[in-house]
């Protein structure tokens, strides 16, 4: 499912301004224009592209979207035939065709820009003439032949774009949006993966970048798996709601020329077609015009890419260096970081995912402003709507799986510069502070960075703990609330990170030592 491909199927077509022998000559109600016979397109969309020579992006790029436009014709195909509406013959071809377009066959004909007017006619129209011609032809009968199965009347019967635009929208959102949750997935057991190898090391953990307590770097990971498995289950909250649907309202939700029974039939086939709990709204008209439910699904992509950017920037924090900088871990060298300083190796791709999130926040305020615009019983921008929000949910997909296997998979701890600093980390002091008290142990650190030296002899010089007992309260597993076993592991399927043990027994206080 890759835009490269779909884009070069689509050029590899036949232009759509091209003149190739033979062609056919279609007409609408602008007039008459010839359209080489090889295509499956016709007239509405040569027209489309004339019009729109805009982001010069097919709407193929996006083959989810082609698939649902195929099941929304098909359902309406099967619906008008149960209630005498089209004849089986015409029915049963149409329905052929659309089945074709499912299984990815003719996808390159889907030719319109995404980017268009016309509330989306252009791609509806699309759909129409490329199923009906490929219904011709099964047939048996020429492209064109439109008296005998006519984009309009009978691949269109019962339904306006109106009504088949929104809900192919809906349905390929759904569609496209179980590859991102799987790749989202993925990369939590990634991270999670990580977080069991890690689990032994000890660390510095860090509040506004200044050093805070200590922790596991295995505790770090496995936040970062929680993270994203919280983002798979608000994703899986957002799809629901593209549950609702509007087929029958046709124009603007009064289901003007839609059969009695249609709307009923309709349904019952797409739910059975795609496999979606898909519903019918209750009142069409509002159903038609209002566009809201993409704003949450886009907000839920938003709430998901931020937080991937978060944790690339975060890895990109943990490496920097390697000298200079934390190197508290490793990233796979992916490439040579520079054309001058020989040896750099850059983080690449922690820095494309984050590029791949500031994308899917600019769309996300494109889609709530598309959405606002919407006008008494219509809204007109559901195609950049649908082009931001396929982009997202792609790019988003592509952004996880390069991160998974061209990243995560391949860091490793640099143990030595984690220990080092653990050694020489006043942050220990947190853990002191119960038995010494706050400010004596304020004190104390601020001696520690002074005169260079470990909180743990201090405290031991100034009396005030001996080291037998320090070193019972400065256990890793004290300090980090780990369990005492170092080879704790975490259930891979399971959202939460590695147990906590409290703290137990009763510490000592002892007298401050300036007192």
């Amino acid at each position: 499912m890759t835009e490269s491909n779909a884009s070069a199927s689509s050029t590899a077509s036949t232009p759509l301004t091209a003149q190739t022998s033979p062609t056919r000559t279609e007409t609408d109600s602008i007039g008459s224009l010839e359209i080489p016979d090889t295509a499956y397109w016709g007239v509405h969309t040569a027209r489309a592209n004339e019009n729109f020579p805009i982001a010069r992006r097919p709407i193929s790029v996006y083959p989810d979207f082609v698939r649902a436009f195929a099941c929304v014709k098909q359902a309406a195909a099967r619906a008008n035939a149960e209630i005498g509406a089209l004849d089986d013959q015409r029915a049963n071809l149409i329905d052929a065709a659309c089945e074709e377009i499912k299984a990815g066959k003719l996808h390159d004909q889907f030719a319109v820009g995404v980017v268009q007017g016309g509330a989306g006619t252009s791609t509806n129209m699309n759909a129409n003439e490329v199923i009906t011609n490929r219904a011709l032809e099964i047939a048996g009968r020429p492209k064109g032949d439109y008296a005998f199965i006519h984009p309009n009347d009978h691949t269109n019967h019962s339904q306006s774009t109106n009504d088949t635009y929104p809900t192919a929208i809906k349905i390929a959102l759904a569609f496209s949006l179980q590859n991102l949750l799987g790749e989202l997935t993925l990369l939590a057991d990634a991270f999670a993966a990580k977080g069991r190898e890690f689990a032994h090391i000890v660390k510095v953990g860090r509040t506004q970048l200044q050093d805070a307590v200590p922790m596991t770097l295995g505790q770090e990971f496995n936040a970062f798996a929680t993270t994203l498995r919280e983002d798979v289950q608000r994703l899986e909250e957002a799809v629901a709601l593209l549950g609702e649907v509007n087929m029958g309202a046709t124009a603007i939700g009064t289901s003007i020329n839609a059969p009695v029974g249609y709307k009923e039939a309709v349904i019952k086939h797409l739910r059975e077609i795609t496999g979606l709990d898909l519903v019918t709204a209750g009142d069409l008209v509002e159903s038609t015009s209002d566009t809201g439910v993409f704003i949450t699904f886009s907000g839920a992509l938003k709430r998901s890419a931020l937080k991937l950017s978060k944790i690339a920037n975060d890895l990109r924090l943990l490496s920097s260096g390697p000298q200079a900088g934390l190197g508290e871990i490793n990233l796979p060298a992916r490439q040579a970081g520079s054309s001058i300083m020989p040896g750099k190796v850059n983080p690449v791709i922690p820095e494309s995912v984050s590029q791949v999130a500031y994308s899917v926040a600019g769309a996300d305020a494109t889609v709530s402003m598309a959405v606002e615009a919407g006008q008494l019983q219509l809204n007109a921008f559901e195609p950049i709507i649908a082009h931001s929000l396929f982009q997202s949910v792609t790019w988003l997909e592509r952004a996880c799986q390069t991160f998974r296997i061209n990243c995560v998979n391949g860091i490793t701890a640099n143990e030595r510069q984690l220990d080092d600093i653990v050694d020489r980390s006043v942050t220990v002091i947190t853990a002191l502070a119960p038995v010494v008290g706050y400010a004596p142990a304020a004190r104390l650190a601020k001696e520690a960075l002074a005169r260079n030296e470990s909180i743990a002899d201090l405290v031991v010089e100034h009396g005030l703990v001996e080291r037998e007992q320090l070193g019972e309260i400065l256990k890793p597993e004290r300090l980090t609330g780990m369990p005492a076993d170092d080879n704790v592991t975490t259930d891979p399927d399971s959202a939460e990170s590695v147990p906590r043990d409290e703290m137990t027994g009763e510490l000592p206080v002892v007298a401050d030592p300036e007192e």
